[in-house]
């Protein structure tokens, strides 16, 4: 029987998988799968998995035909696995020898449906621990009780679906494919759902992932049309939350997440190609007029002065006016 299943998603990135794939190896058991999707490179990465197949008990790759995205990839691993747990990790990311035997045991002995890690960002030289922003440890609790406070940072802020492990359960209830086409913010709706639809959950202090950033093939990277599927992205987070049993409760926080975002991405405009930028500016514009707007009144009221004052100007653009008309 596999015990673990091991998703990882490939694209152009053969300078970073040789060590993402000798982390695989130090991982290895022989109730392990490590399932290598890759996501149609045109670099040499095909030919360093194929490598790895042979190489690494319990690899299998997967080529896609059509590059289909991050959250595409991820699905066609969760179709293939067997494993009673299921892991993801990033083709440009690594781990510690025997970090994933570590992580099962300790779910295991806590028997709940998953656990989020903290993790070690690496950029070039500097390496930052970040922790999950929740407060308790090694305890097992409800994980929708973990989603709020609105006005703070909670665990469905750290979205990674790295840094964690997931039953099987997860999976059989629908609770763990992600939205097939997002090019990024694939995580956010994710995460979302399992917060709001799993029984139970732990956080756990485990140090072993590390997760590169910087990398310039990465789409943190780059500043075209893909960066905007965030907006697809959140509104499926609103939407879902908005059908939610405790609506009221949760959807200043999916709200005011979703502005905060927005305000991200327009106070670094610059880094958008220019038609991009533009694109930016009115679907931004649109999605603040398609939000639930007393619930984004209240929002905006609770957002610092310039945060606010960015989104007040962007709700009041004739693209939000006409949605808010003929929503």
């Amino acid at each position: 029987m596999v015990k673990l299943s091991v998703i990882v998603p490939f694209y152009n990135v053969q300078t970073y998988a040789p060590d993402t794939l000798r982390s695989l190896r130090a991982n290895a058991r022989d109730d392990f799968e490590f399932i290598l999707v890759d996501d149609c490179s045109t670099d040499g990465t095909a030919d360093v998995l194929r490598r790895a197949q042979d190489d690494i008990p319990g690899a299998v790759v997967h080529r896609h035909e059509r590059n289909g995205g991050l959250a595409t990839a991820r699905n066609t691993g969760l179709d293939l696995a067997r494993g009673e747990y299921l892991a993801f990790l990033d083709g440009d990311d690594w781990v510690a020898p025997g970090y994933f035997t570590e992580l099962l045991s300790r779910t295991e002995a806590l028997g709940c449906e998953f656990v989020r890690t903290d993790h070690v960002q690496v950029e070039r030289t500097n390496r930052t621990v970040h922790r999950v922003p929740h407060g308790r440890r090694d305890a097992v609790t409800d994980p929708r009780t973990a989603i709020l406070p609105a006005d703070r940072t909670t665990s469905v802020d750290y979205p990674y679906a790295w840094a964690g492990l997931y039953h099987r359960r997860l999976l059989d209830r629908g609770l763990l494919h992600f939205t097939d086409g997002l090019r990024t913010a694939e995580d956010r709706p994710w995460i979302w759902r399992l917060h709001r639809r799993a029984e139970s959950f732990a956080v756990l202090g485990t140090l072993g992932i590390f997760y590169r950033r910087g990398v310039a093939s990465s789409l943190t990277q780059i500043g075209d049309a893909r960066q905007l599927d965030f907006i697809r992205s959140f509104d499926q987070v609103v939407r879902e939350t908005a059908e939610d049993p405790d609506a009221d409760e949760l959807l200043p926080k999916a709200v005011r997440t979703y502005c905060a975002i927005i305000s991200h991405h327009m106070s670094s405009i610059e880094k958008f190609e220019p038609t991009v930028a533009r694109m930016l500016k009115s679907q931004s514009s649109q999605a603040l007029g398609r939000m639930p707007q007393a619930v984004l009144d209240d929002a905006l009221d609770s957002m610092d002065v310039q945060r606010a004052t960015l989104l007040r100007r962007l709700r009041r653009r004739p693209a939000a006016a006409k949605e808010v008309t003929t929503a």
